[in-house]
């Protein structure tokens, strides 16, 4: 009698493992929580050189409608070595990931980053437009 009542308690043991252990909320691939937010757009943007101190000359103009982001930064600013920083929408992620020094020097072929909302299904193209302040 005490083995069976042995098996039934490492059965609803594992049962209670098992169901503990259910994703509720999907992960994406990432590590990030899927949820159902739709909003997609970037609310702020800095531009910092490489000793972490904001190249830009004024605030970044965002335009959520055209989808662009529009930044001044001094002269002799070196363009090919910027870390960007976006804020988004809330549970939207940026693509491609940031991850160090980014090379914005070609001024004539804008960087296009994609915002992807908190459920995953919207996505939208904001291109990065740098203006270098004359001297």
């Amino acid at each position: 009698m005490k083995k069976y009542i042995n098996i039934a308690c490492a059965v609803l043991l594992m049962t209670f493992v098992i169901t503990a252990c259910k994703k509720d909320n999907p992960i994406d691939e990432d590590g990030l929580l899927i949820t159902s937010r739709q909003e997609c757009f970037v609310s702020n943007f800095e531009l910092l050189g490489t000793d972490f101190v904001t190249v830009r000359t004024k605030a970044a103009t965002i335009d959520t409608t055209a989808q662009t982001v529009n930044v001044t930064v001094m002269f002799g600013t070196d363009l090919k070595n910027l870390y960007p920083q976006f804020t988004l929408a809330q549970d939207c992620k940026l693509e491609p990931k940031i991850t160090g020094r980014t090379d914005f020097s070609d001024l004539a072929n804008p960087k296009v980053y994609t915002v992807v909302s908190g459920n995953r299904k919207i996505r939208k193209d904001y291109k990065v437009l740098i203006t270098v302040q004359p001297r």
